[in-house]
This record gives structure tokens, sequence and C-alpha cells, in this order.
């Protein structure tokens, strides 16, 4: 009894956790946007730069510092966030790991496409398929959150596509066809997503953390052919922003999203250590597992996952910054920002350290092979390692980290050099419309590698690493299965 009275307060404590680091991390947003609007001496435009993040469609990593400027962005990503953690807060029940990796790539996304406006039509659709299915919101609340990554879809929807020539920049011009249109497709939506999540994960065995990503690209990719391709509507430009603070002042971010980053992984760091009885214990054990099919909360405790996402989160951004020293790139834009919130998104679920740097390893060997080829041939491939499109690809590549737990890091970096040489073109195949195109590429990427794996190569020794919960009931079924043949 005693053991099960423990477990039970373990649970309700990891639930609490889960839900103050959310709460926090939303705080922080709110008072980075306050510190940029004195940092950037924006005080005076801030509403109105959300204003047109708002009422601005995003398709092609729309950089929404760009659009409504620094404090602007961080005000609109701290308020997709209270939204997420009024709902995981409010609704009974406990908050999970998967609810906080949806709650991380809300946010994120919020810097580059994603705003309340076209957010919520996305994360309350699925609800009515929960309620008509009688599942519980909370334990599905992932669901939701994922499925905001059609936002730009809605943007389109709303306030370009059905206008055509009529469309001005920066001006609301509401259709009725335009929001009928935006109504339906969010209904659609939330009854395809619940029903096309577990395929994906049949494609790529749990080898892509990102498994929205590889679901959703591929929805997409439909989704934009019928209703661009088909219908032969102009497809959806990138559009272009004036905005004096951005044009002055953009090389200035660097410092105020470095210093934002370092606090936040600090504060994470010591909370951690301090929770956990001033001690790193358990996090070098968590540092041996495969990451596949993992849940580090039940494993190792919450203290320990913060200590993950603080020493994780630094070497992410370590990488970033590194690459922008080693390579002439876009610098800390909107969605630069972004992708690292998103990196942290699996923090809870398989992602450390030492299974994610050979896919980043992977990257930086595209990289060098490309000068290489630049160096010795008439070919002058314009590549750059800290353009957009990778720093992007490398933060959603590291949901491939279970691929280093299993098969080794030579494997890894070659998961990161395929993920390198796709990722500028998948974008295009649902119009930059959907935003987990990093993820869709690893799901590529996983698709294209783990078939050779699984023929020549074999798994690492898994004696000394966690055994999975899932991998263990998959098992024992396939056990009782052949039991039941015989019989």
């Amino acid at each position: 009894m005693k053991l099960v009275e423990t477990k039970s307060r373990m649970k309700i404590a990891d639930s609490t956790m889960i839900d103050l680091i959310a709460f926090s991390i939303t705080v922080s947003l709110f008072i980075a946007a306050f510190a940029a609007s004195l940092y950037m001496h924006e005080w005076g435009h801030v509403f109105r730069g959300w204003h047109r993040i708002l009422i601005s469609p995003g398709p092609r990593t729309t950089d929404y510092y760009e659009v409504g400027g620094l404090a602007a962005s961080f005000l609109n990503a701290g308020t997709c966030g209270l939204i997420c953690v009024l709902f995981m807060v409010c609704l009974k029940g406990d908050s999970r790991p998967n609810a906080l990796a949806g709650y991380f790539l809300v946010i994120a996304h919020c810097f580059y496409g994603l705003n309340p406006l076209n957010m919520m039509p996305c994360f309350l659709a699925p609800i009515l398929y929960l309620k008509n299915k009688n599942l519980d919101i909370n334990d599905n609340l992932h669901v939701c959150m994922f499925a905001t990554c059609f936002g730009p879809f809605i943007s389109e929807f709303l306030f370009r596509y059905t206008q055509g020539e009529a469309f001005v920049q920066g001006e609301v011009h509401l259709t009725t066809a335009g929001v009928i249109l935006a109504v339906l497709f969010s209904i659609v939506l939330g009854f395809v997503i619940p029903a096309i999540l577990p395929g994906a994960r049949a494609w790529h065995k749990g080898y892509n953390l990102f498994n929205g990503g590889l679901a959703f690209g591929i929805f997409g990719f439909f989704v934009y052919n019928l209703f661009y391709t088909t219908f032969e509507v102009a497809p959806p430009e990138k559009l272009v922003f004036s905005n004096p603070w951005y044009d002055s002042f953009h090389r200035s971010y660097s410092l105020f999203v470095n210093v934002y980053f370092i606090l936040l992984f600090l504060l994470a760091f010591t909370a951690g250590f301090l929770l956990n009885g001033r001690s790193m214990q358990g996090y070098k054990k968590l540092m041996t597992d495969t990451g596949h099919m993992s849940n580090f909360v039940e494993r190792y405790s919450m203290p320990v996952c913060l200590i993950n996402i603080g020493i994780y989160g630094a070497m992410f951004l370590a990488y970033v910054n590194l690459v922008m020293r080693v390579s002439v790139g876009v610098g800390f834009t909107g969605p630069t920002t972004g992708v690292l919130f998103a990196a942290l998104t699996f923090s809870l679920l398989g992602q450390h350290p030492k299974n994610v740097w050979p896919i980043l390893a992977g990257f930086c060997g595209m990289y060098v092979i490309n000068m290489t080829i630049s160096a010795l041939t008439p070919l002058n491939p314009q590549w750059t390692i800290s353009g957009q499109a990778y720093i992007n690809a490398a933060a959603f590549a590291t949901g491939m980290c279970p691929i280093v737990g299993r098969y080794g890091k030579g494997a890894g970096f070659a998961a990161g050099m395929i993920d390198a040489a796709l990722c500028r073109a998948t974008a295009n195949l649902h119009g930059g419309l959907v935003l987990y195109n990093g993820g869709f590429t690893a799901g590529l990427t996983v698709l294209i590698l783990l078939p050779i794996l699984e023929h020549y190569v074999q798994q690492q020794s898994l004696k000394n690493a966690p055994v999975s919960m899932d991998n263990f009931i998959v098992v024992e079924e396939r056990k009782g299965l052949k039991k039941a043949e015989k019989n």
C-alpha cells in the first residue's frame, strides 16, 4: 500500500511539475516581450506589430520578427503558450510529458507562422473527435497541440485564398467563402489527424520522435495540391514586409535571444539539480537510454529531466552559435529562435546530448563535403550550414535520436547527412504551409535509412540500456499470440 501511495504522489508531483514548467516558460516569454520592447525601443508599437502578425498569412517560415518585431513575437508566443497552459491546468487529470512536447512545438512556431487566430481552429477541432469517441481530452491534449501545425492553411483561407488579386497585405477583408472554408477545413482536420498519427508510427517504427511531422507532411501535400494545383489557384507566395526596426536592428537580436536562452537553460538545470537533492544522480543513466519509445519522467524522475532540458538545450544553443561563426547565415531570426524551443520537444521522451550530437555532426559533415566539392570542381553549390532551412532541419532532425541509440553514432551521422540533403526540397511539396516540415523531412529520412540499417547493421547491445515498456508489452503480446497458435 505504501508503494502504491508513493507512486501516486510521484505521479501527482510529476504532473504538477510539467504544468509548472509550461507556466514558467510562458511567464518568461511575457517578461521577454516587455524586456524586448525596452531593448529595441518598440514599446509604442508592440500591439500594432502583434496585429500585423495576426492578419498576415505565414507560408514558408515567415519571420515574425520581420512582420511584427521582437517584442510582438515574444508576446505572440506567450499568448499561445498561456492558452495551452490553461488547458493543461483546467482539464481534469494529470498532465503528461507528451503535453509538454506539444507545448514546446506550439511556442516554437509562434515565432514563424502560428498565432492565436490561426491556432485555435486547429487546436479545438480534434476535441470534436475526442468527444465523439468518448476519449479523455486531457490524455490526448498533445494531439490538439500538434494539430496547430496547419495554422498557415487557416490564415491563407481566411485572408488570401478566396480573394485573389483583391488581397491587400496588411488589410483585413474577410470573405464568407473564406471563413466557411477555414471552418470546414478545421473540422475535417479534427477527424483526420487522430486517424493518421498511428499509421505514421508504424511506418518509421518509433525512430522519428516527431511522429506527426511525417503524417502531417503527407496530408499537407494532399491538401496543398488539392486546393492549389487541382483548382489552379496561384501558390501562396511569401509576403514581403517593411519593418524599420527589423531592417536597422535585427543583428542586435542575437545578444537578446542568447541571453534569454542561457538564463532559461541555467534556471532549468539549477531547478533540476536542487530538486534532485543537489546532485546529478540519475543523469548518467539517462544518457545511456536509447531514446526509442522512452519516457524519461517514469524512468528517471522530473528533476533529472529538468537537468536534461538545461544541458541538452545549452548544447543545441552552442551548436547554433557555432555554425553561425563558421559560415555566413541568417542569424537569430524568428525561425531560429523558434527552433531552439522545437529542439527541446522530446527532451522528456527520448532526446539527450549523447544520442543527438552525431546527427548534428552529420549536418556538419554534409557542409564539409559541400565545401570540398566547391573547392575541387567547377560546381558551386550555394549551401551554408547556417542557412535557415538547415538550422530548422537540424532542430527537427534531433527527433531521429533513437537511430543513434539503437544503431550507433555512425548511423546517426548518416541520418544527419541525408536529412541535410533533403531539407530544402520538402517544403515545396506542401507549399510551406505545414509548420512541421522539419519533422516531415526527418520522417522521410528514416524511411530511406531504416530499411538499410535493419538489413545490414545489427543493433547495439542493449544489456545496460533500460527496456522500453512499449517494447516489453509488444514482446509479451507476441509470446501470448504464439502460445495461442500452438494451442
